[in-house]
């Protein structure tokens, strides 16, 4: 391992140490999800109920239920013409945010009503199926507010009012049938709003709530909340409570080893970071690495330099005839290559046709046709200045 790399993972341990520290220090925030887990200890979970639920229901035998009430009640309804009733008799009852039920479980409800037994049942707002039923509607109490409190109808229960405000609802009953159904509780702050009422039905009675939160951890543990929370539940008869506890069981533990670290906002900070480092690291040494290949200069060409020294040497020499004939012969087989064409034969027919392929100037490609054929015949003294006429003249055409 180099000294670079030593030296940036070290320096990567010591930052995640900061942030491991800096975060534990951190005030854990508040996380007031309302989840109403009967093994949820944040503050809107039901884990004091679950626990207190025996004080707080006395002299009731509690029955958990995990099971919808149409799966639970319907095996225990006697259809015997001489019975025709459920086996079971007590008070159903149901906690939650908002409704759970589907609408088999409502139908079959009625029916445990309608034999002689109750319903229990506090959430923020209710199915309309249950609404359209018992002949009730729900409304919003926009001024529902920090000074807005809570309080029972029975004086016999005292007048004592309670300032519920983490976790509450604004909704109440804005109609009832007034003639069968009695008020039990009210909230608000300048004016008084329904939240607690008995509906009779057939044989039985719907004891419905507005103010679930009332029964969460924060409130039962706050001041002296707790005291309202008896005084609904002491609404529900003695007897058998059936408690209805499919949806709030709060068994959402993950199943990852690494639970406990995401548990925890520090080590989940930890473990995120650690991974970006890791992906960074590799991505910069991610480059092969080898030992610089070296240079090599590629061998130069001295083909022209060769052509300059043997052109120079018989220039030099004075021999301008065998440079001249050199001239003609690298002149005639350009021609050749290019444009195809033969040149055994010098004459006005080969002056016309290269004249058309190439382009160049009628008399240019005629006068150094007649200087190689005056060269060819002797005519020419082959001096210096015959080699520069005829090697200007080719020039132009070959350019």
């Amino acid at each position: 391992m180099d000294k670079s790399l030593r030296i940036y993972i070290g320096f990567l341990v010591a930052f995640l140490a900061l942030i491991v520290i800096i975060e534990m220090n951190v005030p854990k925030p508040i996380d007031w999800t309302p989840t109403y887990g009967l093994r949820d200890k944040k503050p809107l979970g039901m884990y004091v109920f679950n626990e207190q639920a025996a004080s707080l229901l006395k002299n009731r035998k509690i029955e958990k239920i995990n099971v919808t009430p149409y799966e639970y009640l319907e095996p225990l309804y006697d259809y015997d013409s001489l019975v025709n009733t459920y086996t079971a008799k007590g008070t159903f009852l149901i906690i939650n945010e908002f409704s759970v039920l589907d609408s088999e479980s409502l139908t079959e409800l009625f029916y445990f009503a309608d034999h002689g037994n109750d319903v229990f049942i506090s959430m923020k707002s209710f199915p309309e199926q249950l609404l359209d039923s018992l002949d009730i509607e729900l409304g919003n109490d926009f001024e529902y507010s920090d000074k807005s409190k809570v309080w029972m109808a029975n004086p016999i229960l005292g007048q004592e009012k309670y300032p519920l405000k983490e976790g509450v609802g604004n909704t109440y009953f804005s109609k009832i049938d007034t003639l069968n159904t009695t008020v039990l509780g009210y909230q608000g702050a300048k004016k008084s709003s329904i939240n607690f009422i008995k509906v009779p039905y057939q044989n039985g009675n719907f004891y419905l709530h507005t103010q679930p939160a009332a029964f969460t951890n924060f409130h039962l543990l706050k001041d002296n909340h707790a005291r309202y929370a008896e005084k609904i539940m002491s609404y529900i008869p003695e007897g058998n409570v059936y408690w209805y506890t499919k949806d709030i069981n709060g068994n959402n533990n993950s199943n990852s080893p690494l639970r406990f670290f995401f548990s925890e906002p520090a080590l989940r900070s930890a473990w995120y970071l650690s991974l970006i480092g890791l992906l960074i690291f590799m991505i910069f040494n991610a480059k092969r690495k080898q030992r610089i290949v070296p240079i090599i200069k590629p061998l130069e060409n001295t083909t022209i330099d060769f052509i300059k020294t043997i052109g120079n040497l018989y220039f030099q020499e004075g021999d301008h005839d065998t440079i001249i004939n050199k001239k003609i012969i690298y002149f005639l087989d350009k021609i050749r290559q290019d444009y195809l064409m033969e040149t055994t034969v010098l004459d006005d027919q080969f002056i016309k046709k290269l004249h058309l392929k190439s382009g160049k100037k009628f008399e240019d490609i005629q006068k150094v046709v007649y200087l190689i054929n005056q060269h060819r015949k002797g005519h020419f003294e082959s001096v210096e200045s015959d080699l520069i006429e005829l090697n200007s003249i080719m020039e132009k055409i070959t350019n």
